[in-house]
């Protein structure tokens, strides 16, 4: 085998590939006589078919199978040799002619394109300073949020005044309705016994603000239009109306932060429903502290690097957020801040996020493989099982389906591999822990300090550049698994605390297609 070097610029690498086409037939022959004992034709005994004969009629078929393990095997040994580290999967073309090289009179010959990592010098963590916000759980905090749960925990009886009572904003109101399009009821648009709260938003626009004011016994004609996108095609974008008859009306109770809130929670007590809330916030603090120092690490690891990166590696980078951002585009999602940007400057920036990303991967990957770090089988395990038990009743298809797919274990393996590689750094680096208030640490960098939303809104798609930027979940390269660092602007909010525990109310009916959701 002979090894020429054709092409070197940067990180990328070209090689010739010569395997003479006498060692591709001594190779023919030596397997050849390894399955001529297992050969059996018609007309001869078995084991003894002529090995010309065997040539004639399977020899293009093995040397085929030859030239299979040869490349791989092949590439592998030179990569090896010239102890090269590709940053992506080798390119590989035939340059010989087929037929000649089957029929032994030519030599095969072909040529590995590849992009190598770069050598670079990674920064020592011991000489790195970063600062971790921390912020104390206070007692306001835990009140409120107990006063939130009251409200939402709250039960609901009939409303005083008897038949002169009228529904109000966060009354219930008991109805049956049957519900038409151009006169004729339709499947699924009726119910009995509906529980409807007003202001609750559950059913579909202005059905339940057309109960306000309604009376026990009322007969009432709702008249609304089904959301455009709603789920069921054959109404989305329909005007309907709704015969109603108002059966019964309720008023939520006195919300009341005591031991009986707290056994409706599941708890013993009110005291132990106020360390539950304590534990909760302490570490959504301690998940946010951990976000901004980490925030800060990589801005500094960022900083301290300049090297050139592979082509290859960020223009896939790229593709994937520009994906991101073009679907942003289409759906008028943009931030405001790049809706008049052209495409040329939109792409310019994003392919610096790319370039960050991958350089940060690199970086950690480096790190990391220095110092032997590496993600152990029971930790993806755990991370499998982790991931199995979000689909109840499906836990043995989601294992089974990464027993399968190498791609998607490696996919889980990466954000591991990160954090440990992250947890490495800064238990060298110099943190300082600075206190701040719960509203510092949960503002972003780059807006106005904004306190968490006291309740969870429904979830909107994130807009393009902060959704693409703050994804570090996923490597950037193959060989470095702690790649996709999130850019600088990513934002904190994006990765907010868990929504608070919250009694359930008493559901409107789930059944009724004037339901948003049903």
């Amino acid at each position: 085998m002979n090894v020429i070097e054709k092409a070197s610029e940067g990180l990328s690498r070209t090689y010739e590939i010569v395997i003479p086409a006498d060692d591709l037939q001594a190779r023919l022959a030596a397997k050849i006589e390894e399955i001529r004992p297992e050969v059996r034709l018609k007309g001869f005994r078995p084991g003894k078919v002529p090995t010309s004969h065997i040539r004639k009629m399977f020899g293009e078929s093995i040397m085929g199978d030859l030239l299979n393990e040869l490349v791989p095997d092949t590439t592998q040994k030179t990569l090896d040799e010239k102890k090269l580290r590709p940053a992506s999967q080798p390119d590989i073309s035939v340059t010989s002619e087929a037929k000649d090289v089957l029929a032994g009179k030519a030599d095969f010959v072909f040529e590995i394109a590849l992009e190598i990592m770069p050598d670079f010098e990674p920064a020592d963590p011991a000489k790195l300073s970063v600062s971790r916000p921390v912020a104390e759980v206070e007692d306001a905090e835990v009140d409120e949020a107990l006063e939130r749960l009251a409200n939402e925990s709250r039960e609901f009886a009939a409303k005083k005044g008897g038949k002169n009572a009228k529904a109000e904003d966060g009354d219930v109101v008991v109805i049956d309705f049957v519900g038409k399009l151009d006169g004729e009821v339709f499947e699924g648009g009726s119910a009995e016994d509906a529980r409807v709260a007003i202001g609750d938003g559950a059913f579909i626009p202005g059905f339940e603000e057309q109960l306000l004011g309604a009376k026990v016994g009322e007969e009432r004609e709702l008249n609304v239009t089904f959301p455009e996108d709603y789920q069921a095609a054959q109404l989305a974008g329909k005007a309907a109306v709704f015969d109603v008859t108002v059966k019964g009306l309720e008023s939520p109770q006195e919300a009341k932060v005591d031991d009986e809130l707290a056994k409706r929670l599941g708890l013993e007590n009110l005291d132990g429903l106020k360390d539950a809330l304590k534990k909760r916030f302490a570490g959504e603090h301690g998940q946010q502290s951990r976000m901004k120092v980490k925030r800060d690490l990589l801005d500094k690891l960022d900083a301290e690097h300049k090297f050139d990166l592979p082509p290859k590696m960020v223009g896939a980078e790229f593709d994937n957020i520009w994906r991101e951002v073009a679907h942003a585009i289409e759906q008028d999602q943009l931030e405001e801040e790049d809706k008049n940007k052209s495409e040329d400057e939109l792409k310019s920036e994003y392919r610096e996020i790319a370039e960050r990303r991958v350089r940060l991967g690199l970086v950690l990957a480096e790190i990391g493989r220095r110092n032997n770090i590496d993600v152990t089988q029971e930790e993806l395990s755990r991370a499998i099982n982790q991931e199995a038990v979000k689909y109840p009743g499906q836990e043995r298809q989601v294992v089974e389906f990464y027993q399968k797919n190498p791609n998607a274990v490696a996919q889980m393996r990466a954000p591991i591999y990160e954090e440990k590689v992250v947890d490495y750094i800064l238990e060298l680096a110099d943190v300082t822990e600075t206190t701040v208030s719960k509203e510092a640490l949960y503002a972003d960098e780059d807006e106005a300090p904004a306190k968490p939303a006291k309740k969870a809104a429904a979830k909107k798609k994130a807009p393009a550049k902060k959704a693409a930027a703050k994804s570090d979940d996923k490597p950037a390269a193959k060989k470095a698994p702690a790649k996709k660092a999130p850019a600088k602007k990513a934002a904190a909010k994006d990765e907010a605390p868990a929504k608070k525990p919250a009694a359930k109310k008493k559901a409107p009916a789930k059944k009724a297609a004037a339901k948003k959701d049903a």
